[in-house]
């Protein structure tokens, strides 16, 4: 693609990268067969490419930012399926990502809007007022109808209970079982501690018993990435110094060989910390290590390989794998195969490579579109006739698990019964089947 930047443009680091991006594209469109809004409006500003032309003149300058524009970027999920797609390597990724700040830097939202983006980032990445926002929207579900449009999605998703927070979300250092093979830190993530404490408790408990510490350090926690995809960048990169920080103390007082992620959107950030900061002289050599030593808790596993009991039921389970794990970071066989080693029946969702919809808060800031792609989702899930769906990120756990033909759980909480820990919560009251024996039953390791 042919582009237009002045040299003073050229000067300021993002836009060099993004014109780099943009003259990969070679306009084949190939991308527009797995954008899932291209696929469901069937409008060319709807995808990959339309939204490379919006992003080029948007960034070159060449006409003010319209609503138009703004509304076409805002529908983007950065699913990235294009990225899988396209045959000329363009990082569409870094290139929304630039266009989202830029969009924030020069155009003014209505304020509503505003002050919804703004409460999300704030609220969503901070568990206490997130639990405290989830119990007032429980509250006002009654009275759903009478609130603001925009607002309407947010008490809808809120679910009816919460569950305590976890003890192991606390800074604390859980031993190996037996010999220590490895020493990593975990990150302990923003919502998912809200909303699903039990995946953490899963992951420790499967990676102490194949032989990893696991630390959970002080002043780790969100990834960041929930702000930077909203374009808010400030708080973004304080969430991915402060967690640099953290992991780089860890990393003096015992070594650390890998950062482990349960929650695949929050394991893409951390693998691209490093570009992230790369112009920040007091954190770019740093942010590129820890970047380095991110692992999402399927390739941990994979690398130490499974210890199966053998001891649980046979079940048909539907892989659903996450974008951010498909196409953010290129995993797609480990959790399938760790699935099947442990004895489950493993199979594909059809369409597997389109997007269930939650995308961070894009089932909150995009309803209307978030829902046609969890129905589209659903769809496919019911015609593999599994016992229960996996999936590696609490987004499309939360996404598809309330209207769900079967259970929904954490890939790590599967594995984590198959070889000693206690049947999954989605699981429990679904019949002989999916009952584990008594024997098996661990409690969370706490300290």
């Amino acid at each position: 693609m042919r582009t237009e930047f002045t040299l003073a443009q050229l000067a300021d680091p993002d836009t060099a990268a993004s014109e780099k991006i943009l003259r990969a594209c070679v306009h084949c469109g190939f991308c527009t067969a797995t954008c899932p809004t291209y696929v469901l409006l069937g409008d060319e500003l709807d995808s990959p490419r339309g939204r490379i032309y919006l992003i080029k003149n948007m960034l070159e300058g060449s006409e003010p930012i319209g609503v138009e524009t703004v509304k076409h970027i805002d529908r983007c999920l950065s699913c990235l399926a294009c990225m899988t797609t396209c045959p000329s390597g363009v990082n569409y990724m870094h290139l929304v990502d630039h266009g989202r700040r830029h969009i924030e830097a020069h155009y003014r939202r209505p304020w509503a809007e505003r002050l919804l983006r703004y409460s999300l980032g704030r609220v969503l990445t901070r568990p206490r007022l997130m639990r405290a926002a989830l119990h007032a929207a429980r509250l006002a579900k009654p009275f759903a109808a009478l609130l603001p449009k925009p607002l309407r999605p947010l008490v809808d998703l809120a679910p009816s209970t919460l569950p305590a927070p976890s003890p192991v979300d606390r800074p604390q250092i859980f031993p190996a079982q037996g010999e220590r093979r490895i020493r990593v830190a975990l990150l302990p993530g923003c919502a998912q501690q809200v909303l699903m404490p039990e995946i953490n408790e899963a992951t420790i408990r499967l990676l102490t018993r194949h032989g990893a510490e696991v630390v959970v350090a002080p002043g780790s926690g969100c990834c960041g990435a929930l702000t930077h995809h909203l374009g808010d960048e400030e708080p973004a990169l304080a969430f991915a110094r402060a967690n640099i920080d953290a992991w780089e103390k860890a990393r003096a007082t015992g070594g650390l060989d890998a950062i482990v992620a349960n929650a695949s959107g929050c394991g893409t950030m951390l693998k691209h910390y490093g570009f992230l900061l790369r112009t920040d002289p007091a954190y770019a050599a740093k942010a590129a290590q820890i970047a380095g030593l991110a692992r999402d808790v399927s390739e941990v596993i994979t690398e130490l390989g499974l210890r199966n009991s053998g001891n649980i039921p046979e079940l048909r389970v539907a892989y659903h794998s996450a974008c951010s794990l498909q196409h953010g970071q290129r995993i797609d066989r480990e959790p399938k195969a760790l699935l099947a080693a442990a004895g489950f029946a493993v199979v594909d969702v059809p369409e597997g490579h389109l997007c269930c919809g939650s995308a961070g808060t894009y089932n909150l800031l995009q309803p209307e579109l978030a829902s046609a792609l969890r129905d589209r989702k659903l769809a496919n899930i019911a015609l593999t006739r599994a016992d229960l769906v996996s999936a590696g990120n609490i987004g499309c756990i939360t996404q598809l698990a309330g209207d769900a033909p079967m259970p929904v759980a954490h890939t790590v909480e599967l594995l984590d019964w198959a070889t000693g820990g206690p049947m999954p919560a989605a699981l429990a009251g679904r019949g002989a089947s999916a009952a584990a024996p008594a024997e098996r039953r661990e409690r969370a390791p706490a300290r």
